[in-house]
């Protein structure tokens, strides 16, 4: 199982990104979904989670500008970025607790690789 981010990039403050991560392999159910983000030198920031169900947490700065969503049937989760702001920049990873077709009913969590969003003033 593995997951596959895509999206980061360079844009000017004010701008939009979307990042997309996609989870393969032998899986078999897939509960919450997530993406942070890591400026070097901090650890991990939790930017947006999403449930199964649908039901979204976000980081406070970046709330009514971020907007997480996910297609179930495709294993992909998604990040809208609007309004980017110079502190956003980032590398940014999605993250997902996940079970495999081995294991069904036990689950773990798997991250992707990072995307870098840089934001220019």
């Amino acid at each position: 199982v593995q997951l596959q981010a895509s999206g980061g990039g360079l844009v000017q403050a004010g701008g939009s990104l979307r990042l997309s991560c996609v989870a393969s392999g032998n899986i078999f159910a897939i509960n919450q979904m997530g993406w942070y983000r890591q400026v070097p030198g901090q650890g991990h920031e939790m930017v947006a989670t999403i449930s199964s169900g649908g039901n979204t947490n976000y980081l406070d700065s970046v709330k009514d500008r971020f907007t997480i969503s996910r297609d179930n049937a495709e294993n992909t989760v998604y990040l809208r970025m609007n309004s980017l702001k110079t502190e956003d920049t980032a590398v940014y990873y999605c993250n997902a607790d996940l079970s495999d077709t081995q294991h069904p009913t036990r689950f773990y969590f798997r991250w992707g690789q990072g995307t870098q969003v840089t934001v220019s003033s």
